[in-house]
């Protein structure tokens, strides 16, 4: 039986882990008890910046609601770079998503969208041409990185 353990992970191997985009956890903060919707997205990653971008489906029976401004976690989670030893690496990034045609932002993510390719990911019941999307950015106020390391590694 191998030790590991959990070690912070550095902004490079962060940047290197979230690459351009990919897919992970988007949680959204409710109203009184109700707990957080959790819903699975794809993202966009510009390093240069350290921000995220969602494309968000909307118009739905489960749309969200309004989502600017709201407090989120994202996580994004996997095996470490493709290796088969099978060690982890997470992410996680707290904020507020703001919606990409606010005032203040629209020329960055212009220059930001060039360095991201956000997948897109169908899981929906109806041909993706027919489901309406919204972008969000996620400029994080916390941002962690965490990867499993086997003792003496």
């Amino acid at each position: 039986m191998t030790d590991a353990e959990e070690i912070e992970m550095g902004a490079e191997e962060v940047d290197r882990f979230l690459g351009s985009g990919g897919t992970g956890v988007l949680s959204l903060s409710t109203v009184g008890d109700e707990p957080p919707d959790a819903v699975p997205v794809s993202y966009g990653y510009d390093a240069e910046d350290r921000v995220f971008y969602f494309r968000i489906s909307v118009g739905h029976e489960d749309d969200p609601g309004e989502l600017a401004g709201r407090p989120v976690t994202f996580v994004a989670y996997g095996d470490e770079d493709g290796d088969d030893d099978g060690r982890w690496r997470s992410i996680i990034a707290r904020g507020r998503l703001h919606d990409t045609e606010e005032a203040g932002i629209e020329t960055e993510t212009l220059a930001e969208m060039e360095r991201i390719d956000i997948p897109l990911v169908d899981v929906f019941e109806e041909p993706l041409r027919m489901v309406s999307f919204d972008f969000f950015r996620l400029d994080p106020d916390e941002f962690t990185g965490r990867r499993e390391s086997l003792v003496n590694d």
